[in-house]
């Protein structure tokens, strides 16, 4: 069985979607959660109740995971807080989808800053921490969009193949540190944002999909539940598709 009792967590980018679902499911397995959001105040604040509701710690920090300062604050005040930080989850994301010739380099660039400075950040922040201890996880989410690719999410692509690139390097580094680092890449999940796609164009992803259905935030965070357990001990450098069998 699966336990986090002891625990703290950070997860990032989690008033809503797949960084709530993991919050969550942490939470219902003991751990302490200190979670990030940014611009979600309201929603944050629903997370939290529903999080204590589960009779562990939590705390909500306003955190742009784009700002290297920002970042490096948040994670100092997280341990003087809970004491000590045993699992980092890079979840927080967003998408500026447009085909690369009509796609504004601003668009380019907050979607690099977001997901792929924003892991780089966070887990720089919490690197010689997890060092000294000698012990951590770090789950970073990727998309199987950084394996394989998709016509017009270049920049969204692009940052999540970063993503899988940073996880295996760092990985190599903290690995004689008993620090794990892996990343899992879900493919089509039933979020806000998939809800909000054209009808075509949803079913077409879900016509790509062998098991013929999106997948559930559940899903991805039963499987980040497992990677920050002692069960994945030996499991570094990992990407591991959650995606029905999409990226085939």
């Amino acid at each position: 069985m699966l336990d986090l009792t002891g625990k703290t967590a950070i997860v990032t980018g989690a008033s809503r979607g797949i960084g709530k679902g993991i919050a969550k499911k942490f939470a219902e397995l003991g751990a302490n959660i200190a979670f990030l959001h940014f611009g979600d105040a309201e929603r944050a604040e629903e997370t939290k109740a529903e999080i204590e509701a589960l009779g562990v710690k939590v705390k909500a920090y306003e955190c742009n995971v784009a700002d290297f300062e920002a970042s490096k604050k948040v994670v100092e005040d997280i341990i003087a807080e809970f004491g000590e930080v045993h699992i980092l989850v890079n979840n927080a994301g967003i998408v500026r989808d447009a085909l690369m010739l009509s796609m504004k380099e601003a668009d380019f660039d907050a979607v690099i800053s977001v997901n792929l400075k924003g892991t780089f950040n966070m887990t720089k922040s919490v690197y010689q921490h997890f060092m000294k201890k000698r012990r951590g996880r770090i789950i970073n989410i990727a998309s199987v969009v950084g394996i394989n690719g998709n016509a017009g999410q270049s920049n969204y692509a692009s940052s999540k193949a970063g993503i899988i690139g940073m996880t295996k390097s760092v990985a190599k580094e903290l690995g004689s540190r008993n620090v794990t680092v892996n990343a899992i890449a879900p493919g089509f999940i039933s979020t806000e944002m998939t809800a909000g796609m054209p009808e075509k164009a949803r079913e077409a992803a879900l016509a790509s999909i062998p098991l013929k259905r999106a997948g559930e935030v559940e899903d991805i965070a039963n499987t980040a539940a497992f990677l920050a357990s002692d069960m994945a001990s030996y499991i570094t450098g990992e990407v591991i598709k959650v995606d029905g069998g999409m990226a085939i």
